[in-house]
């Protein structure tokens, strides 16, 4: 009797220590499924506190610089200065919010190119890439006595109506003489055009120059810099043996011949402190920066 109490008294301890265990795993699967299933509420909600990039900081940078870095004519990217990449159908362009002018504009100049398909538009238009509050209207030009001088020109963009249009587009403008621009700056142009129908194709980079001093702006709405120089740099990769050519304009009225401006292109960089025509072999790119003659052209 005593054993078989004994026996019974084994069993419930079993018995006991086996719901006991049940007890125990039901309540930690009951604690990590509840956890499981509740949702990360931390990952579902916004970080307040993390900083998202402007339409203007996100917008076409980044991936127009990647799809442009292969082309010979555009610039190593500026590490020194504001700097905006705009993509066109004619060229493109590295803009200053600040200045409110490029900082460069290039374009790679072709026979092809020089068909008059397109009239001269002379709309001037805002960019529309731009915020309201910072595109340049036609507006602060007046009463400045400056004219809105193209940079990368409206000849060169007779091929294509959108070409043309965009051409007129005031980041593709600066403040410039008015006897400069209808002058000695416009003969450039045209012999640039005349060397792209003799060699081929070549690669122009053009823009603004800002001394290292104070500079005068017109504009009431946008202050825009006005430039005390213009310069403009011109590749022929593919002449044998390639060559290339600077120039470097004051923006004053002047007469002069088109030597009187020549330079070479190493010294546009230093005055200008871009790098142009980062694509070529760094062989080619040395020689023919350091080195230039007009008569070749």
């Amino acid at each position: 009797m005593a054993r078989k109490q004994r026996k019974q008294g084994n069993t419930g301890s079993l018995k006991g220590f086996i719901i006991f265990l049940l007890l125990i795993a039901g309540a930690v699967w009951f604690t990590q499924g509840s956890s499981y299933q509740l949702p990360d509420l931390r990952k579902e909600l916004p970080n307040l506190h993390e900083e998202k990039p402007s339409a203007a900081q996100s917008a076409p940078l980044t991936g127009n610089q990647e799809k442009v870095s292969s082309q010979m004519e555009i610039p190593r990217n500026l590490t020194d200065r504001k700097e905006r990449i705009l993509k066109r159908t004619g060229y493109t362009l590295s803009y200053n919010s600040f200045y409110k002018t490029p900082n460069w504009v290039a374009w790679e100049l072709t026979p092809e190119k020089l068909v008059e398909r397109e009239s001269r538009t002379d709309k001037f238009l805002p960019d529309p890439d731009l915020p309201e509050h910072e595109a340049v209207t036609t507006d602060d030009y007046k009463g400045a006595g400056m004219d809105r001088g193209h940079m990368c020109p409206a000849g060169d963009n007779r091929w294509h109506w959108k070409a043309m249009q965009e051409s007129f587009y005031m980041t593709n403008i600066c403040p410039q003489n008015h006897n400069l621009n209808r002058g000695d700056w416009k003969e450039l142009e045209e012999s640039c055009r005349r060397w792209a129908q003799e060699e081929g194709k070549i690669y122009i980079v053009c823009g603004p120059i800002l001394y290292d001093q104070r500079h005068r702006t017109i504009g009431k709405k946008h202050k825009i810099t006005v430039p005390e120089a213009f310069f403009k740099v011109v590749l022929c990769a593919d002449s044998n043996p390639p060559k290339a050519i600077g120039f470097i304009y004051k923006n004053a009225s002047g007469n002069h011949p088109l030597d009187s401006y020549v330079n070479t292109v190493d010294e546009v960089e230093r005055i200008t402190g871009i790098d142009f025509f980062p694509a070529l072999p760094d062989e080619i790119e040395e020689k023919v920066e350091a080195e230039y003659d007009l008569k070749l052209w």
